[in-house]
């Protein structure tokens, strides 16, 4: 069994369906709980939480804040961190359950879904691939396709660090990528970032700062080329 964590701040939009892709797993006893850290929304994004029956948390505004609080509270052997507009593609929850039976034993590892886009475009398509590749080659999944880890090993790393963004990269370049696996089910974000910024556009953004962030620039020195008002 395991916790999902979900970070929130005004983010409606996506979390109703977020929620819904989960209940499968919570039907059938995989998810024990799922917590929702909420940072101050002014939406409705608390009450969506409470009608999907969450436990609710208030936190500083911080993805990796608000994530890390969840983790604390959290009761289950293994965690599961959500972005709140992600919604798992069905059957996710049988191949999540295998991974954990075959690696309940093991408190070193942690996987990633596939990455996908809520978006029929033909670009939608190209820069799943790009990110699939990236995957593949570099094992460096980002925050919108989870993470499941168990909690012993979370709480071995340190958990997430606190910073401004690029809290995903941190933790796993500190996994290790012989200790991350990939699962084949997808984690479909919302694509309105990539609609307004331009799909092409934010893919290489975000790969040049990740690659700075890598490269040792301070994640504080970045955040301001990085949009971090946005809900999580």
């Amino acid at each position: 069994m395991f916790s999902v964590i979900i970070p929130t701040r005004n983010a409606e939009r996506g979390l109703s369906d977020c929620l819904d892709s989960i209940l499968p797993a919570r039907q059938d006893g995989l998810v024990e709980e799922v917590i929702v850290v909420d940072a101050g929304s002014v939406d409705a994004s608390v009450a969506v939480a409470e009608r999907h029956e969450c436990v609710t948390l208030p936190s500083p505004a911080g993805r990796a804040r608000q994530m890390h609080a969840g983790a604390t509270r959290a009761g289950a052997s293994w965690l599961l961190f959500l972005h709140a507009d992600v919604v798992l593609e069905a059957g996710w929850e049988k191949e999540a359950r295998d991974f954990i039976r075959r690696h309940d034993g093991d408190a070193r590892i942690a996987a990633a879904f596939r990455f996908a886009l809520r978006h029929a475009s033909k670009k939608a398509r190209v820069l799943e691939r790009i990110v699939s590749l990236r995957c593949r080659w570099l094992a460096l999944p980002y925050g919108d396709q989870g993470l499941l880890i168990p909690a012993e090993f979370y709480r071995a790393l340190g958990g997430f660090a606190v910073l401004p963004f690029m809290e995903d990269v941190d933790l796993i370049r500190r996994i290790g990528r012989k200790r991350l696996a990939f699962l084949r089910s997808r984690a479909y974000s919302d694509a309105v970032r990539y609609e307004s910024d331009g799909f092409f556009a934010r893919m290489v953004r975000n790969t040049a700062l990740t690659s700075l962030f890598l490269l040792g620039v301070p994640a504080n020195r970045l955040a301001g080329f990085y949009d971090t008002k946005k809900s999580p």
